[in-house]
């Protein structure tokens, strides 16, 4: 598994570094159909990537079932591409026939902008069915002439240009973050609809009327979890503590469907990932602000790739915080920061805006009871995927609270989500952040801001072993040669 990730990392980005000039064409604009969008991802990634735009397309009034995203084992593509493609044609003609719409919008993201062009070009029925495409921060391939076009770029060269199609730069975002950015959001509305959105950010839901419904994916194959239950608790937003039992509890089969679920914007939920015998795997989302579909709890088998990057620990929480949107460590005032119980974790060495960072693995390096922010521990070497040696004291019964306190570049103020301390021996933690930061109220004004709870205690933190110096070895001595009498009486040894 591990070597067959560095082999597609490599394909992916040797052709993410091809550069093509092309002129800049102005297409026409969309003609106001609101046409079932089909989001594919990029590598590593999942539907959760779109789920931000696709909040913000609602806000504008289009309908949540138009909205869908393709997900895919990206780690085994091309090699899959039969089944991938085949997929795709299974999605677009569920779509076409539920909405009883004539085409569809298909957008791609990096590794996805591969897969949808490849599709589009493989079958001029394929493309039939396609009105327009956007390309997002991708390949800068073609697409059949019958198919409109936009292409959106972050940081990098502007050489970048997809031919035949309307190209836009936003130099000063990253490649994860120009998915869900409030600028991309409003090129791809313009673009396919043909005016402007009214909202160009989230609107807050109604109190006591959102419900969300999504699925529990194992990481990064984005196979839906089997064999496992989740269960869903309202929790303590200051501790992350449970209120009481269950509010729902779903076997999950299949494609690792659950919901609609029922849930209060003022409150704060943990969804757990349950197997019988394993170590249940609980998350953390952000009180959620409006109505979603496309909910991801991401997860992993026990023995699975992303539970292969740390060691547990009996006295350690091993935690994961997962945000599409880079996080910048090297960029000065305009980094992001993130403190765990109050000590920051980001740094121009462990996270600099080079690595693309979306997810975060905070873990005891080696189990020694040291933190060192610049070790370089698991998951070092693989992008988008960070690990930083940091002790956060645990046990279970959890004795204490984890403070994960994040102040976004982009955002107004800090965001805080409170969970509890979790031994890793018998537990798996992670922490899910949103990547958009502002949102609006109904009327257009100003919503109010994520939490920023003010979290309970954390545990109490044992003193770190001393560094145990080894003794300095000493190079062998010679023995002495026996002294040689010299002229002058004086005895020299050698």
């Amino acid at each position: 598994m591990v070597r067959r990730l560095f082999v597609v990392i490599g394909v992916l980005l040797a052709a993410l570094a091809v550069g093509q000039s092309a002129p800049v064409s102005s297409q026409a604009v969309g003609d106001g159909a609101m046409r079932p969008i089909l989001f594919v991802h990029g590598f590593m990634g999942s539907g959760q990537q779109f789920e931000t735009q696709a909040l913000r397309f609602t806000s504008n009034g289009y309908a949540p079932e138009l909205i869908d995203v393709f997900e895919h084992d990206s780690l085994a593509y091309p090699g899959s591409q039969a089944q991938v493609w085949a997929g795709l044609d299974a999605r677009i003609e569920a779509l076409l026939a539920a909405s009883g719409a004539d085409q569809i919008y298909l957008v791609g993201h990096s590794q996805g902008t591969g897969v949808s062009q490849g599709y589009l070009n493989s079958d001029p029925a394929r493309a039939a069915r396609v009105a327009a495409y956007v390309n997002l921060d991708g390949f800068p391939g073609e697409v059949p002439a019958s198919v409109r076009a936009l292409a959106v770029w972050g940081e990098g060269s502007a050489t970048r240009q997809m031919p035949g199609a309307t190209n836009v730069q936003f130099a000063d975002q990253g490649h994860t973050q120009v998915v869900n950015s409030r600028e991309t959001f409003v090129a791809m509305y313009e673009f396919l609809l043909g005016e402007e959105p009214m909202f160009a950010e989230v609107v807050r839901g109604p109190a006591g009327a959102i419900t969300i419904s999504g699925r529990v994916l194992l990481f990064p194959e984005n196979r839906g979890a089997h064999d496992a239950t989740l269960e869903v608790y309202e929790v303590d937003g200051s501790s992350g503590r449970r209120l009481g039992g269950p509010v729902v509890t779903v076997a999950l089969s299949g494609d690792g469907a659950f919901g609609p679920l029922n849930v209060d914007d003022e409150h704060f939920y943990e969804f757990a990932v349950v197997r019988p015998g394993e170590s249940v795997h609980h998350v953390y989302l952000q009180r959620f602000v409006t109505s979603s579909r496309w909910v991801r709890i991401l997860t992993s088998e026990p023995d699975g790739l992303a539970n292969s990057f740390w060691e547990p620990s009996a006295t350690a929480q091993n935690l994961v915080v997962m945000r599409n949107e880079e996080w910048w460590g090297d960029q000065g005032s305009g980094s992001d920061r993130l403190a765990v119980n109050g000590r920051e974790v980001l740094t121009p060495a462990n996270s600099p805006r080079s690595n693309r960072t979306i997810g975060i693995f905070l873990h005891d390096g080696g189990v020694d009871g040291r933190s060192d922010l610049e070790a370089d521990v698991a998951p070092s070497g693989l992008p988008f995927l960070i690990g930083v040696d940091l002790v956060i004291p645990a046990g279970d019964p959890a004795p204490g609270t984890t403070s994960v306190r994040a102040w976004p570049r982009n955002g107004s103020g800090p965001e805080a989500v409170c969970v509890p301390a979790y031994s890793s021996a018998a537990h798996r933690s992670s922490v899910q952040m949103h990547n958009f930061h502002r949102t609006l109220e109904a009327d257009g004004s100003p919503g109010a801001g994520h939490a920023d709870p003010l979290c309970a205690a954390a545990a109490p933190a044992p003193p770190e072993p001393p560094v145990v110096t080894p003794p300095a070895v000493l190079p062998p001595t010679r023995p002495a040669a026996p002294a040689v009498a010299q002229s002058g009486g004086a005895r020299y040894t050698g």
